[in-house]
């Protein structure tokens, strides 16, 4: 049965379910809105067809057909073969390419794709000069096109020897899940209209130092891009543990706490404020999580406060490294053996990253889980800028904040209808309590005491879509 409320279902969050009492009014007048706490004050939300129909469309048929023709390359190592047809990344970035033109054909042109190259040298991984080349299909939004979410996955795969360039390197998990999930979202999500921007991305070079995603972060901060959430997906088809577990009903979301762009300032204000788990990325991963209690059957994610597995890492993590808040979505039980390995036997241990390992019905599971939190952020309207805190040595607390950072260079969010405060124990992993205030910009919660909670806003849309939460301060701004 699907969940039907926003924490039921999770045992460490049902916590909300038995805290508060309270009793309440509301009162908006010039502008501002003051609210006490009561029983509705719980968390509520309406759910949306669209991303019911979005979750149904996805095909786990087409991810094994993508998942089998990436394998079929042999390899797709970095430092591979870019001549043939047949094999080595170069027919595997063309492929991917003509697959996104294929979509982009179906919906009348709605996407841009391109190559972005860069040629890298010098680097331990990448010792000669080679051009890193991604894949990159970008869907424009209808009235905030340079507001951007993104999904990602990686094209390249390696074996025990990261330099080596030649042997059979299937790369069925790692990473061709990801990429065949990032198409099948774009295949799926291309059928519609946002009001923000979608970028697909294939990206290249990871396991030789993370470069592709180093190039489009660059690339996303030259142009000024608004990236308001990055979704990076390493490894989403597999569901047997080396340890034995086998599960397809949970799955993992990383993200880092405070940001990496942080200032000696803003990390004086962050000490005295809070916000160390309640970066973007923090709640971006709780955005997503929250989208697989409503729209994915029987998943239930997990967020890693961590910027990824214990000193490992992942394509988000450049993103991340510039201030662009973003995730690693996940597999929970990895099997070590599956994960850059030589092909063999030994012992009668089964080596390799091969198809046998993948569970298609999970990868689309996890690739649905992608499409839907896409299409919620991107219909959504821009998340709240500036947001503000007051309340110290009062019985109330009260938030501010603006539409957007700068009315001459940002949309007015023409579907704006409004904003929800959000606010949970500074415990509690999620969001427990929340309070439409309508299109004002502060709002006072009436006898809710600064001290004990952690806030946030979130903007609404006309038809109920909303942002990820943005909490008060830099430690949780998600940029203009």
């Amino acid at each position: 049965m699907r969940k039907s409320t926003y924490s039921l279902g999770k045992i460490n969050k049902a916590i909300a379910c038995s805290l508060l009492v309270f009793s309440s009014s509301l009162l908006v007048d010039s502008g501002v809105a003051h609210a006490q706490q009561t029983p509705t004050n719980m968390v509520s939300y309406t759910d949306q067809a669209l991303l019911h129909e979005i979750a149904k469309d996805v095909s786990a048929d087409r991810i094994e057909q993508d998942i089998r023709t990436l394998v079929g390359f042999g390899t797709r190592h970095t430092l591979s073969e870019t001549e043939s047809e047949t094999r080595g990344i170069g027919a595997a970035r063309r492929w991917i390419k003509e697959e996104f033109e294929k979509i982009s054909a179906e919906c009348g042109g709605c996407l841009e794709v391109f190559f972005q190259a860069k040629v890298i040298s010098g680097e331990r991984r990448i010792p000669d000069s080679t051009e890193v080349v991604s894949v990159i299909a970008i869907q424009k939004g209808t009235t905030d096109s340079n507001r951007y979410v993104m999904m990602s996955g990686d094209i390249d795969s390696r074996v025990s020897d990261v330099m080596d360039s030649t042997s059979d390197s299937p790369g069925a998990n790692d990473n061709a899940s990801g990429v065949a999930g990032t198409l099948e979202a774009a295949r799926v999500l291309s059928k519609h209209k946002f009001e923000g921007s979608i970028v697909y991305a294939a990206l290249a070079g990871e396991e030789q130092g993370l470069f592709g995603g180093q190039i489009l972060a660059e690339y996303a901060k030259a142009n000024n891009w608004r990236l308001k959430a990055v979704l990076n997906n390493d490894m989403i088809g597999n569901i047997e543990g080396i340890n034995g577990v086998i599960n397809n009903t949970t799955a993992r979301i990383f993200a880092e706490g405070t940001r990496n762009t942080e200032t000696a300032d803003e990390a004086t204000y962050r000490r005295f404020t809070g916000g160390e788990v309640d970066s973007p990325s923090r709640n971006l991963a709780r955005y997503i999580d929250f989208m697989a209690d409503r729209y994915i059957e029987n998943l239930d994610t997990m967020v890693v406060y961590r910027l990824d597995r214990f000193r490992r890492g992942g394509h988000h993590r450049p993103f991340n490294d510039l201030g662009f808040p973003g995730v690693r979505i996940m597999e929970t039980n990895e099997h070590y053996d599956r994960q850059h390995q030589d092909l063999r036997t030994e012992n009668g241990i089964v080596y390799g990253d091969t198809i046998e390992g993948v569970n298609f019905d999970y990868a689309a599971k996890l690739t649905a889980l992608n499409a839907v939190s896409l299409a919620g952020m991107a219909n959504a309207p821009n998340p709240p800028a500036d947001v503000s805190i007051s309340g110290a040595v009062q019985a109330s607390t009260t938030l501010s904040w603006k539409p957007h950072a700068d009315a001459d260079t940002t949309p007015s969010n023409p579907h704006l209808k409004g904003y929800k405060i959000y606010w949970r124990l500074t415990d509690a992993p999620q969001w427990q309590y929340s309070k439409y205030v309508g299109n004002v910009t502060t709002a006072t919660l009436e006898n809710v005491v600064i001290d004990n909670y952690f806030f946030g806003v979130a903007s609404v849309s006309e038809d109920g879509f909303e942002s990820p939460v943005v909490f008060p301060g830099a430690a949780g701004a998600f940029g203009e």
